[in-house]
């Protein structure tokens, strides 16, 4: 849609395995003509959780070329301890910088209820609101009802979030570890980033691979590489969704298990018998 209206996109990417931001790379994408930036954090797909320094050099830019934020929150209650969510807007001279985005998807595992919100000065809410008039006509009113009540008398269930999907991270991830994957850290969200370079048959990519686990272990992840607008991008890395129940992810590490320990045979490969049980 940016580039629909003539605008220009300027990606800067975060840097595996902490997905780290180039100061300098973030520098040089900023100039007299940047309108905007899309800040996400807790950021899909990586779980990366920015750190108050980090948004600090991007409010510190944002104020010294006049630039506007766009803030996809929509994960700002799956942290997990001790990191906290900041959000730029809190920063010093940025709450009239800033439109801040919601979901009552994430915020209450509804993903099917696309209810969301933002908030920000009215300055600059007034032209998004004349937008968005043209854009949603089967609005859910009683599904924003049940969101506001949500909002106002169920925040025990959100704000333990957090501490329960920590817990469902800490039971797949020795499981992929002992599978000869590679966990990159996180800090947040319900995704899971794993370096699958071991298990890459030559020639293969991400996505292969991913097709590969589906047809013949009957689990479905993401490749990382289907993240990236620019060129530049790993195909090592694919992401796994951990909002499940634990007999599900135990289930589908049991398939991956019992797949690649045929696929390692036939490579002949040693096989692993010290793949952890949960």
């Amino acid at each position: 849609m940016a580039r629909q209206v003539g605008g220009k996109l300027v990606p800067v990417q975060l840097q595996p395995p902490t997905w780290s931001i180039s100061e300098q790379q973030l520098r040089e994408a900023f100039n007299e003509r940047t309108k905007l930036i899309l800040v996400n954090t807790p950021h899909n797909p990586t779980g990366k959780v920015f750190t108050r320094e980090e948004l600090q050099l991007i409010a510190d830019l944002c104020k010294q070329h006049n630039t506007y934020a766009l803030l996809d929150e929509v994960y700002e209650h799956l942290v997990f301890e001790p990191h906290k969510h900041v959000s730029l807007r809190a920063l010093p001279g940025m709450a009239d910088r800033c439109i801040r985005l919601g979901s009552a998807g994430k915020t209450f595992s509804f993903t099917a209820w696309k209810v969301g919100w933002m908030t920000g000065p009215a300055a600059l809410l007034a032209p998004i609101i004349k937008a968005h008039q043209f854009v949603v006509f089967t609005v859910a009113s009683n599904l924003q009802h049940a969101v506001a009540y949500g909002l106002n008398q169920e925040s025990s269930f959100y704000k333990g979030l957090g501490a329960e999907l920590q817990r469902k991270r800490a039971l797949l991830e020795p499981r992929i570890t002992a599978l000869g994957l590679k966990a990159l850290p996180a800090q947040g969200t319900y995704f899971l980033v794993a370096d699958v370079s071991s298990i890459m048959q030559p020639g293969e990519d991400d996505v292969a691979l991913c097709k590969r686990l589906t047809v013949k272990a009957g689990v479905t992840l993401i490749p990382i590489s289907a993240f990236y607008a620019s060129g530049n991008r790993p195909h090592n890395l694919v992401r796994f969704c951990f909002c499940k129940t634990d007999d599900k992810l135990c289930a589908a590490c049991d398939r991956l298990e019992a797949y690649l320990s045929q696929w390692r045979q036939q490579q002949g490969q040693p096989h692993n018998d010290t793949v952890a049980k949960s």
